[in-house]
């Protein structure tokens, strides 16, 4: 795609209509996140696996937008001459550091509370999309966080729906803040479950160890308990690597991987490869 119609997409501003809007987490659960499905009237919109949007939620204070990138959970498909896609968003709060008040966050509640029928406002797709390996005997590594199992789930559809098997390993990581959180993983939701039997597919699962205190994810450790394994994947001359979710889990996961090449410099040497060759792929936000 050119580079001038590459930045029209980032900067233009689209309307998407909201077709089903279904919590994913357990009602008993404290964290309440929701898969939104959207759709334009036209085939514009061409959304890849990695790539997000940008949804221009209403600003507050003067602003007219208040814009807030979130990963495609379903990267676009045709529908009755229309684009469908998808989004992961969590509904959101925070507390204030300076005034100690928790406040809603705008755009992910603004989300959550639409109901089906409303449009939105949004621009992109936004990021490169993630690279798929060329041979089905490659081996695939995904790690992510929160809502960064959004491209993770497109990513194992594609390779066990629409190329009906894959010969490497496939291996996900992801955190959550505990077995309620688990997204698409839990009593609400159960996408990727029908996977699990598929003889080249594991799941691993990190959650936080005290999550009432906002302990962090113990990705590290999920990491390191199947240290072997991913060495041993990581230094395939084919084996892809995807990152997906909050920025400061990258510091956890390349604690992890530190400790398996043995120093920071031999980390530092598999990655560039990995980099170099197109197989080291992540959207941290």
């Amino acid at each position: 795609m050119p580079a001038t119609q590459v930045a029209d997409r980032a900067t233009k501003i689209y309307t998407a209509t909201i077709v089903r809007s279904q919590r994913i987490t357990p009602p008993n659960s404290s964290e309440e996140v929701r898969h939104i499905a959207l759709r334009r009237a036209d085939l514009s919109f061409d959304g890849k696996l990695g790539q997000c949007i940008r949804v221009m939620a209403p600003g507050q204070y003067g602003n007219q937008y208040h814009p807030r990138l979130y990963l495609l959970a379903e990267p676009g498909s045709e529908s009755d001459g229309g684009a469908e896609f998808a989004i992961c968003v969590k509904r959101h709060d925070y507390i204030d550091d300076f005034n100690g008040e928790r406040y809603q966050g705008i755009a992910s509640n603004y989300l959550c509370d639409l109901p089906v029928g409303a449009t939105i406002e949004f621009t992109g797709p936004v990021g490169y999309p993630f690279t798929m390996p060329e041979s089905r005997q490659a081996d695939i590594i995904m790690i992510g966080m929160g809502t960064g199992i959004a491209p993770f789930r497109v990513l194992i559809r594609t390779i066990y729906e629409k190329y009906g098997s894959w010969e490497g390993k496939v291996r996900l990581f992801y955190g959550a803040k505990s077995g309620l959180e688990m997204l698409y993983m839990n009593d609400a939701n159960k996408d990727l479950s029908q996977y699990i039997h598929q003889p080249t597919f594991k799941a691993f699962q990190a959650i936080s160890p005290r999550p009432a205190f906002d302990a962090p994810v113990e990705m590290d450790k999920a990491l390191e308990q199947n240290a072997a394994e991913v060495w041993e994947m990581v230094q395939r001359p084919d084996t892809h690597v995807y990152l997906a979710g909050v920025g400061d889990m990258l510091a956890r996961v390349e604690k992890a991987l530190v400790g398996m090449a043995g120093s920071a410099a031999a980390w530092e040497q598999t990655k560039a490869a990995l980099q170099s060759s197109g197989r080291w792929h992540e959207v941290l936000f």
